[in-house]
C-alpha cells in the first residue's frame, strides 16, 4: 500500500442512526417503533439489551457534535427518528422532537459540518406495523408524507437527503429471514416489502423535488459483490449470480432501469415466494415511480461474499482478525473497487458516496483508558487506499462516511459488537476516541491515506 491522495472537494465524514443512539425511548412525545417491540420479544436480541438508553445521544448530542468537529468531519450522516417525529406514524406530529433535530443541524452548521440526513433507518412508527407495515401499501404514502414534513421543515438548513438505508436489510433480514424487526420469515411479505419501500423512495423523491429544487438527494444501498469460489465452475458462478440478482440487482435494477431483473422474477415464481395473488402489489406506474433520477447513490461497503467450497487455508482464515471482523465478515478491500468499477459501468450515475464503511472488533479499554484498535485502523486503511484508486479512475466517488462515529446498539447483536470510532462506556457514557479517530483525523486533515501496515 502506498500513500495515495483523494480529489479536492472531497467529504469526509462520519454516520450513525437515530435507533442505534439516541434512546430517550420513550420520551418526549417519541412514539413506539418497529425496533421497541422487538427487542421487548425474549430471544430476539443477543444480550437481551434495548435501545431506551443506547448513546444517549438526545442528551449528550453537544458532546456529539465536539467529537465530530475534532475529527475533521465535514459532513455527518444520521437518521431521524420517523415516531419521534409522527408517534402514530402520520396525522399529528411531534414539535419536540422536531426542534431536536433542528438543534443538532443549528450545531453541526456552527461547526461547519454539512447534514447529510436519511429519513428512514428502520425504525419504522410500531402503529404502522399494526396495519401491515411496509407490507401495505399505504406506508408508502405515509413515508412520502413524512418526508415531505421534514423537507418542508428542515429544508433551509438540510440540502442533502438521503430517503432509506438498505431496503435489502429491510426487507430480507426484517420479513424472509425474521433477524430484524418486524421478525417475520414470509418470502412475499419480503418481496412486498422490499417494493413498497422503493415505492416510498420514487413517491418521496418526488416530494423532495417539489418542496426543496437545489436539495440534492438518493438512497444508499448496502451492496454485496459476489465471487464464485472456483472461478469457471458452473455452479459456483452461477450461485453467484444468483446471489448478486437477490442481493444487489433486486435493488439497483428497479432504482436505474425502472424494471425487475428477469432471471430473479423467474426465480422468486420457480421457489414458490409469491403464493396465488402473484405480483398483484406491483401495480401500473410503480417502477416508473421507483426510477426517479438521483442525484447520487449512497453505497455501504463492509464485505463480498463468496460462493461454493472454499479452501481449507480460507476457512481457517475465519477466525483470524486480520482476514475477518468480530462480525464473522471477511475484510476484502479489493472488493470495493471491483464494486465500482461494474456500477460506473452498469449504473452510471452523477455522483457515488460510500455511506458506510467500517468494522466491528472487540476493542479492549485499557489501564489508562486508552482503546488502541489496530485491527480497525489497518481495515480503514485498506479501504480508503481503493476509495483513493477509485477515484484515480475517473469514476465520480465524492465522499466516505466511516461507520460509526459511536459504539451503539447493534440492531440484534445488542451492545456485543463495537463498530465506533468513538469508545462509548455504556455505565457512564464517557466518549472516549479510539486510535482510529485519530488516525482518521491525519487522514482528513492531510486529505490522503497513510501506509500503516
Amino acid at each position: 500500500m502506498q500513500e495515495r491522495s483523494f480529489p479536492k472537494n472531497f467529504i469526509w465524514g462520519a454516520a450513525s442512526s437515530s435507533f442505534q443512539i439516541e434512546g430517550t425511548v420513550p420520551g418526549d412525545g417519541r412514539g413506539p417503533s418497529i425496533w421497541d417491540d422487538f427487542c421487548a420479544q425474549p430471544g430476539r436480541i443477543r444480550d437481551g439489551s434495548n435501545g431506551l438508553v443506547a448513546c444517549d445521544h438526545y442528551r449528550l448530542w453537544p458532546r456529539d457534535v465536539e467529537l465530530l468537529s475534532e475529527l475533521g468531519a465535514r459532513a455527518y450522516r444520521f437518521s431521524m427518528a420517523w415516531p419521534r417525529i409522527f408517534p402514530e406514524g402520520r396525522g399529528r406530529s411531534n414539535a419536540i422532537g422536531l426542534d431536536f433535530y433542528k438543534r443538532l443541524i443549528d450545531s453541526l452548521l456552527e461547526k461547519n459540518i454539512t447534514p447529510w440526513v436519511t429519513l428512514y433507518h428502520w425504525d419504522l412508527p410500531f402503529a404502522l406495523e399494526r396495519k401491515g407495515g411496509w407490507r401495505n401499501r399505504n406506508t408508502a404514502f405515509a413515508f412520502a408524507d413524512y418526508a415531505a414534513y421534514c423537507v418542508a421543515q428542515l429544508g433551509d438548513r438540510v440540502k442533502h437527503w438521503i430517503t432509506h438505508n438498505e431496503p435489502w436489510c429491510v426487507a430480507v433480514l426484517g420479513h424472509r429471514l425474521g433477524e430484524h424487526a418486524p421478525g417475520l420469515q414470509n418470502p412475499r411479505a419480503a418481496l412486498e416489502t422490499a417494493h413498497h419501500v422503493l415505492l416510498s423512495h420514487g413517491l418521496a423523491m418526488q416530494r423532495i423535488r417539489e418542496l426543496a429544487p437545489d436539495a440534492t438527494a438518493g438512497i444508499t444501498l448496502n451492496l454485496n459483490p459476489a465471487y464464485p469460489a472456483t472461478p469457471g465452475k458452473p455452479e459456483d458462478e452461477a450461485a453467484a449470480h444468483l446471489f448478486d440478482g437477490d442481493f444487489n440487482r433486486w435493488y439497483l435494477d428497479p432504482l436505474f432501469r425502472a424494471c425487475y431483473p428477469e432471471d430473479m422474477i423467474q426465480h422468486h415464481e420457480n421457489q414458490g415466494a409469491l403464493g396465488p395473488r402473484g405480483w398483484d402489489f406491483i401495480q401500473q406506474g410503480d417502477l416508473k415511480t421507483i426510477a426517479q433520477p438521483n442525484d447520487f447513490l449512497g453505497v455501504n461497503y463492509y464485505s463480498r461474499t463468496v460462493l461454493g467450497e472454499r479452501s481449507a487455508a480460507e476457512k481457517a482464515a475465519q477466525k483470524d482478525p486480520l482476514h475477518y471482523t468480530a462480525m464473522d465478515w471477511e475484510i476484502h478491500p479489493e472488493g470495493l473497487q471491483d464494486l465500482f468499477v461494474r456500477l460506473a459501468r452498469d449504473y452510471p450515475v452523477k455522483a457515488w458516496y460510500i455511506t458506510e464503511n467500517g468494522a466491528a472488533y472487540a476493542d479492549q479499554l485499557t489501564a489508562d483508558r486508552q482503546i488502541h484498535d489496530a485491527h480497525r485502523l489497518r481495515y480503514l486503511a485498506l479501504h480508503l487506499d481503493q476509495v483513493a484508486q477509485v477515484c484515480a479512475r475517473g469514476i465520480p466517488l465524492k465522499g466516505y462516511f466511516a461507520w460509526s462515529i459511536l459504539d451503539n446498539f447493534e440492531w440484534a447483536h445488542g451492545y456485543e459488537k463495537r463498530f465506533g470510532l468513538v469508545y462509548v462506556d455504556y455505565a457512564s457514557q464517557e466518549r472516549i476516541p479510539k486510535a482510529s479517530f485519530h488516525w482518521l483525523k491525519e487522514v482528513i486533515a492531510a486529505n490522503k491515506v497513510f501506509d500503516v501496515l
